[in-house]
């Protein structure tokens, strides 16, 4: 029987901010640019009394909360307390998926610390993590990978949950679709007009139903809900791309305002790939246009290094698209190609 713990830092950025500076710790705070079109990063738990979260623009965040406060990310910060923490995991597993830089899944299945009782091993993880950092972190238990991410939200701030093997089955057949990883809001719309509400309507079904109506996707959606799904910590994470992006303040009125920002974008993507090792594994080039009605396209081109010609291309193309549309945000990019692709291809029969 597997043990996987989830860590889930609580309002990490914002968390770092009002620790860094106590007078913060008492008012509604997010983390953003400054700009009008900024947008947000994370916010505290007062912020999100009043509606305020993560990806939403400043404008609006101040709209729900006039006295919000908006402070700059410190990034170098944010990761420096993120390795700190990785640190901590590290005495009780090898086993260490991070997602981000504020949770990470753990596989604690062979782990003898805590006499091998995750439940202890994720309260001696939350605590040390507070002794260490000052922030407090929320984790699941589950003998199922997603379960345990699941279980990390239902105590937050500061808690933990545990869902024990003789409770996965009443657990799933209970849980709500939408809060199963992979089911957005619009697949989640979607099940519901096929009658699929919970874990239990989606077993009821059964996994041939599920194939002919929902497809692929429902059969893995049916694994999960009848806890077939064990899941596994993976320890090598894959850079598949890498893209810069800036939203502006006022929008971009024609094709040349928004060509004239490709030299800023390029020198940002050209510091990011030289930083991460990654010029020489560049095998596409992509450019990504936001409209001010919120519609995005994008355009992409196979490549093995940046072209200043080929971007201007892509954006050219890409505005088009939008019918001479004002636009609010550019972003170009790379397609990375993986380090084993370049010593061999698998066949297809592989």
């Amino acid at each position: 029987m597997k043990k996987f713990i989830h860590i889930d830092m609580d309002c990490f950025f914002a968390a770092v901010e009002m620790r860094d500076n106590p007078a913060l710790a008492s008012v509604p705070l997010a983390i953003g640019g400054n700009s009008r079109r900024g947008v947000l990063s994370t916010a505290n738990y007062i912020a999100r009394q009043y509606g305020v979260r993560s990806a939403m623009s400043n404008y609006h965040a101040k709209q729900l909360c006039p006295d919000l406060v908006i402070v700059p990310g410190r990034m170098h910060v944010y990761k420096e307390v993120s390795q700190q923490i990785r640190e901590i995991f590290a005495k009780y597993t090898d086993l260490i998926e991070p997602l981000s830089l504020d949770e990470a899944y753990l596989d604690v299945t062979q782990s003898s610390a805590c006499r091998g009782s995750a439940t202890l091993m994720a309260e001696q993880i939350r605590q040390e993590i507070f002794t260490t950092t000052g922030l407090t972190a929320s984790a699941g238990i589950a003998p199922i990978k997603f379960i345990a991410k699941i279980a990390s939200d239902e105590n937050k701030p500061n808690g933990q949950c545990v869902v024990l093997p003789e409770q996965v089955d009443s657990f799933l057949a209970k849980l709500p679709l939408g809060k199963i990883p992979g089911v957005g809001k619009v697949t989640l719309e979607k099940l519901q007009l096929k009658g699929l509400y919970t874990g239990a309507d989606v077993r009821e079904k059964g996994v041939n139903w599920m194939q002919q109506h929902v497809g692929n996707f429902g059969v893995s959606l049916y694994q999960k809900c009848a806890g077939e799904y064990v899941g596994k910590v993976s320890t090598e994470r894959v850079r598949k791309s890498l893209s810069v992006e800036h939203t502006y303040e006022f929008n971009k009125n024609s094709l040349a305002e928004c060509l004239s920002e490709l030299p800023r974008l390029m020198t940002e993507l050209v510091r990011r790939l030289e930083r991460q090792q990654l010029s020489n594994r560049i095998n596409k080039l992509s450019v990504k246009v936001k409209f001010a009605n919120f519609t995005v396209t994008s355009a992409d081109q196979s490549h093995h290094q940046l072209d200043d010609s080929i971007f201007t291309e892509l954006m050219s193309k890409a505005y088009e698209r939008g019918n001479n549309k004002p636009v609010r945000l550019l972003g170009i990019g790379v397609g990375i190609k993986s380090e084993a692709h370049e010593h061999f291809q698998l066949s297809i029969l592989d």
